[in-house]
């Protein structure tokens, strides 16, 4: 079930790549990541846990993650 205030989306041309998963799990304070052998997992039950910190966006290339406010008639980060 996804979040109801908040969505991650993970571009697929990284979403495979573990090095990134890795990362992402180690910045995010509220755990919305989960480095997988696959890659990066977002874990949904901690989606309506995003602070907006925005240190995922920083870690990721430019472009490829996205945190969208759902509750802000759809605006992203």
């Amino acid at each position: 079930m996804p979040g109801i205030f908040i969505d991650v989306e993970v571009d697929e041309s990284v979403s495979g790549d573990v090095e990134l998963a890795r990362k992402l799990e180690e910045v995010c304070p509220v755990d919305i990541f989960a480095a997988t052998d696959g890659g990066v997992e977002v874990v949904e039950r901690q989606l309506d846990e995003c602070v907006l910190c925005g240190l995922c966006l920083d870690a990721a290339p430019a472009g490829t993650v996205r945190v969208k406010k759902l509750y802000d008639s759809m605006s992203t980060l």
